[in-house]
């Protein structure tokens, strides 16, 4: 199996939220051994968070940036959520390929 890649888009991005939650960490005077454990992961774990390691799950980073004090969104995340539920809704439920090439020469 081939070893995933990712743009280096994705690789900034993960950089620097890895780096807000060093940031705020540190801001809250806490150690990555304490840090860790609140966020229920090993500091091995932890240091991959926050050197932006785009394997570790998800959730986890999510988490970590919420103990931190990262904002990841506007503070409006309810209204966000909504708004772009609205929009989905409008969308189809799934995309399927088009069986025949569309003929747009008019």
């Amino acid at each position: 199996m081939a070893a995933r890649v990712y743009s280096q888009h994705a690789q900034a991005a993960a950089s620097l939220l890895g780096k807000r939650i060093a940031l705020g960490r540190k801001a809250r005077r806490m150690t990555a051994s304490d840090f860790a454990e609140r966020v229920g992961v090993s500091r091995t774990t932890l240091h991959k968070i926050e050197h932006g390691d785009l394997k570790c799950e998800i959730g986890t980073v999510l988490e970590a940036a919420v103990l931190a004090g990262v904002v990841l969104f506007d503070a409006h995340l309810s209204a966000t959520t909504e708004a772009v539920n609205d929009k989905l809704a409008l969308l189809p439920k799934s995309v399927r390929k088009r069986r025949t090439p569309v003929d747009d020469d008019f």
